[in-house]
Order: structure tokens, then sequence, then C-alpha cells
């Protein structure tokens, strides 16, 4: 089944030097792009991730140092990036826990932006553990019938990641073939930062994580200041840092 968009879909993977959201890098970035009309494009970039990359995450992404020794820096493909995904909403799967926080930290580091306000998100790997529960290659299997050929290459996963979720799409009725619709069904929370550290439940700003858990935010800054500057000097994603500093700033305890 196609799908219903108002805007175009940007299908998203990553491959990395770790799954340490902080302090591991991109190397490959592949985004499948889905017009309106459902015509679609793919582009992808190996990026140097100025780093080494571990022997253990090569041998589950293929990606050697070899590979991307003359590959650019991300600095120097960040704009074009950000141009190929302009206006998109954006799907993948389990994305929250590792793409998105990773692609925002990117941007930030070389002083630009990724914005994610504005646009809808699409989880499938959410979809299938409401309704099925397993890895991109099972699901793909699951639902497509058909085997996963070079799993964890970006590219392949991000092609898989979409024929997933129309097949979703098909298969259960109650699933509506919505933008808007697929962005609540999958969601999590309204999460304020890309490592998900401070949500918004009933209008008011919280912790998520931690011995402040559920607390409001301006309560815990008020009753303990030296919160702020904790998170600061430890090891949390530049996005949460940048979050923490506008809820700060917005309140009378800034």
């Amino acid at each position: 089944m196609n799908l219903k968009l108002k805007k175009p879909l940007a299908v998203i993977d990553l491959e990395t030097t770790g799954l340490d959201v902080v302090n591991d890098r991109l190397i490959e970035l592949s985004v499948w792009k889905i017009a309106i009309d459902n015509s679609s494009t793919s582009r992808t970039w190996r990026v140097n991730p100025e780093r080494d990359i571990p022997a253990e995450s090569s041998m589950i992404h293929g990606i050697y140092e070899e590979d991307i020794k003359d590959a650019p820096v991300f600095r120097e493909v960040a704009t074009e990036i950000l141009d190929f995904m302009e206006g998109c909403d954006i799907g993948g799967y389990n994305l929250h826990r590792l793409d998105i926080p990773v692609l925002v930290d990117e941007f930030l580091r070389i002083n630009k932006e990724f914005k994610m306000e504005g646009r809808l998100v699409v989880d499938v790997y959410r979809i299938f553990m409401l309704n099925e529960g397993r890895d991109l290659k099972s699901a793909y299997k699951f639902y497509c019938k058909k085997e996963l050929e070079n799993a964890h290459s970006a590219e392949a996963d991000v092609k898989a990641t979409y024929e997933v979720l129309q097949s979703q799409l098909d298969r259960y009725p109650d699933i509506q073939n919505d933008m808007e619709f697929l962005h609540e069904y999958t969601s999590t929370g309204k999460f304020l930062d890309s490592g998900r550290r401070f949500l918004v439940e009933d209008g008011i700003a919280k912790v998520n994580f931690g011995k402040h858990k559920g607390k409001p935010v301006a309560q815990v800054l008020k009753e303990e200041p030296q919160y702020y500057d904790w998170i600061m000097k430890n090891n949390f994603l530049l996005d949460t840092k940048q979050k923490l500093t506008a809820l700060k700033l917005s309140t009378k305890f800034g």
C-alpha cells in the first residue's frame, strides 16, 4: 500500500562507529526520500568519522577504516544532507534510540541544526513491536516474505524499512494510512531532546531519567541548582545540554 503523504518522507538509516549515541560517530547515512506522489529517490553518504572504527562494529556493518579513509568529513556534506531532507517527515526502524540522536548531534558539533520540530516521525519498529515484535531482518521476512540481503547496509535497511511500512498498512486495518496517525501511533511520548532525557507531560517539562525522573525540570533546577552544571560537564548529548539550557533560561531560576 502506498503511503498517503502531505509532505515528502525521508526514511533514514545510519551506520556508526558504535552504539554510544554520545561518543560514537556517523560513518554512513542513507536516505530513501518518497515524494507526495510516491515517486522516490535515494542518497547515501559515507563520511570519515575522524576516529578509529572498532573491529566489532565493522564486522556488523561491513565498513572498515580503509573504506572511508578518503571520504569527506561530516562538515563537508552537511549542507547537502540538510538540503536533501528539507521539508521531509522522518521514517526509520528504531530510529529514536540511535539514528536521530546521532544525526542531530553531528550537526550541532559543526554549529548547524537539524530541526526535528515540525517533522512527523514514524518508527516502523514501534508498529512491529506493538503488533508482532522482532528485528528488521525478521520483520522484512514476516511482512514482505523475502530475505533481507546485505542486512546492516544502510541503503538496504532503508529500502527494507519502507517496504515493511507499506506491508504493515496492508496487514493491519486499524492502522490509518495517514502520517499524523502514524506519528502518534509510533510515538512513545513528547520528548524535548533527541536523547529523551526530558519530556513534556500535561504541558510541563519533566526529567525522564535518574533520581529526578518524573519531576518538573523547574523544580529540580530550584531545589538542586548544581543539577544544571552536572549535565553540562558530563557525558550527555549536545542537544540535551542545549534543551536544558533553554529550559533554564525560560524559568525564573535561570
